[in-house]
């Protein structure tokens, strides 16, 4: 159900956003791009990539009171602004839509301050990431 929902919402956004191509990442090609961006713990951040978005950048995942966008799933609540969510704050000073294209440049970019917040990635993955920890 939920992969319908995302191929349902991908497809719009393609629809509505025809400037703006989506991209799937290979998880290694995800893993070199990370590194080359200077991120830590590669392994923790392509875990959390393919348990939130399965590597597609047109990623969207409705919350009711607000969505996740992107590779990443950032959340509209606090990091982006998708125009839609009331009381966001916006903290990565962006539209939300720019995390649903093939440039992951202003993604990783907000992600890093994320987990800059939230002082590294929580463990909430746990057991689901320890055979993708081995890159």
């Amino acid at each position: 159900m939920k992969t319908l929902l995302v191929l349902g919402l991908s497809l719009f956004v393609a629809l509505v956003m025809p400037g703006a191509e989506a991209k799937v990442f290979e998880r290694c090609e995800l893993a070199r791009e990370l590194k080359r961006s200077g991120f830590d713990k590669v392994g923790d951040w392509v875990c959390l990539v393919e348990h939130e978005s399965r590597y597609n950048t047109a990623a969207i995942n409705d919350n009711g009171r607000s969505r996740d966008y992107g590779i990443f799933q950032i959340n509209s609540q606090y990091w982006c602004d998708d125009g839609k969510t009331q009381g966001s704050k916006n903290m990565c000073h962006i539209s939300c839509s720019k995390f649903l294209d093939d440039d992951i440049r202003d993604d990783m970019k907000c992600a890093k301050l994320i987990a800059q917040q939230a002082r590294g990635l929580t463990p909430c993955l746990g057991h689901a990431c320890s055979a993708i920890k081995k890159l």
